[in-house]
């Protein structure tokens, strides 16, 4: 399954400072991805896992193979979602552009500006945090509230779904008109189910990421309270998930190799780069684990919803397996590690014989049986 990530942002915030770092990350990991075309737009990045080359060394020794099977990580598509101003949601700037490009994705990062620099001016001409966040809130509201006014009152012969669906889009309407986002609206698995069909924006998750001066980074105890403060006066962010990075470091950093980007990012006691906690904070955000595949061909890590069956997830590999699915060889990666391989695994009884029922755990090594 893929994760997609839209990045939004007033002018200025440095959302395309961060895309644009996004980029450099995507094409210095370019060989790994067997995508053909990528949209300008559109950055595919890596999700971090530790476990890969572990696993492709492994697999490596226990296959007697002179060299490690090629790897291929778990992927985020990130969008740079361009056009968003005060009255995009009436088509203000590119808001139309703006709208359709948000619907698509699944999780949403709004970029916050909190640092200052007189050279890089502010739409509103002052830094305001607060104000930002519920300028793109309210817009984001605003483009739902149209889409609920368009919806027509079932008339004669209306099925049951028909009315039901037209009584929880009214429900949203009204607590939309409040300030209230979909998506802190109380609702049951049914009515979420109904409305789904609209694709309201407000109901995708949101990771607000504080773009910070590297000053702020340093300070790290100053500039979390400040922004905690600006977290507990607006309604809909109280809850929300959040970060901080400097996108100009981020920029700057992403060219150099893995050791010495720990190196450096020492000195502002980070233990990641800003754009690895953001795609592994995307990751979360929606439930999203991984289960590794390994073998001479190549060892991979396939992106799945917390919870997923076998065979669900042997589908995500290619839909037959799923219809044809017979088991599944599950070992959790730490002790496939530490047994040293598939042969060793099964000759000492470690392998879980999973059926149809068995839910996938993030990091179990699986190799599928399925009678294609």
């Amino acid at each position: 399954m893929n994760l997609s990530v839209g990045i939004v942002g007033l002018p200025n915030v440095g959302k395309s400072t961060l895309f644009n770092a996004l980029l450099k990350k995507q094409v210095a990991n370019v060989a790994n991805y067997p995508f053909c075309t990528i949209e300008p737009n559109v950055g595919i990045v890596e999700v971090p896992d530790d476990r890969l080359p572990v696993l492709a060394d492994v697999i490596a020794r226990s296959e007697a193979t002179k060299q490690s099977p090629p790897i291929v990580p778990a992927a985020v598509e990130f969008y740079d979602i361009a056009g968003l101003v005060k009255g995009a949601s009436k088509g203000e700037g590119l808001g139309n552009q703006f709208l359709s490009h948000i619907k698509e994705v699944s999780v949403i990062v709004h970029v916050v500006r909190l640092f200052e620099d007189k050279d890089v001016a502010h739409v509103a001409e002052k830094v305001n945090p607060k104000d930002d966040i519920e300028t793109i809130e309210s817009e984001l509201i605003l483009a739902d509230l149209s889409t609920l006014d368009r919806q027509k009152e079932p008339r004669g012969n209306a099925t049951k779904d028909e009315i039901f669906f037209y009584q929880t889009a009214l429900k949203l309407k009204d607590k939309l008109n409040t300030g209230i986002p979909a998506r802190q609206v109380s609702l049951s698995d049914v009515e979420k189910d109904i409305i789904k069909q609209l694709n309201l924006l407000t109901f995708k998750p949101v990771i607000y990421v504080f773009n910070v001066s590297e000053q702020q980074l340093t300070n790290e105890q100053l500039t979390t309270n400040m922004i905690q403060k600006i977290l507990s006066g607006h309604q809909s962010v109280v809850s929300s998930q959040w970060l901080t990075l400097c996108a100009k470091l981020e920029s700057e950093i992403v060219a150099l190799s893995d050791s010495d980007q720990k190196e450096y990012l020492k000195q502002y006691n980070l233990n990641a780069s800003g754009l690895n906690r953001l795609i592994n904070k995307a990751y979360t955000t929606l439930g999203l684990v991984s289960y590794l595949t390994g073998g001479e061909k190549e060892v991979r890590a396939w992106t799945i919803s917390r919870g997923t069956l076998a065979p669900q997830a042997a589908g995500v590999i290619h839909t037959d397996f799923e219809k044809h699915f017979i088991k599944a060889e599950v070992v959790p990666f730490p002790l496939f590690v530490e047994l040293g391989g598939w042969a060793k695994c099964r000759d000492s009884g470690k392998v879980t014989l999973a059926g149809k029922d068995y839910e996938m755990k993030d990091g179990d090594v699986v190799d599928f049986k399925v009678g294609v």
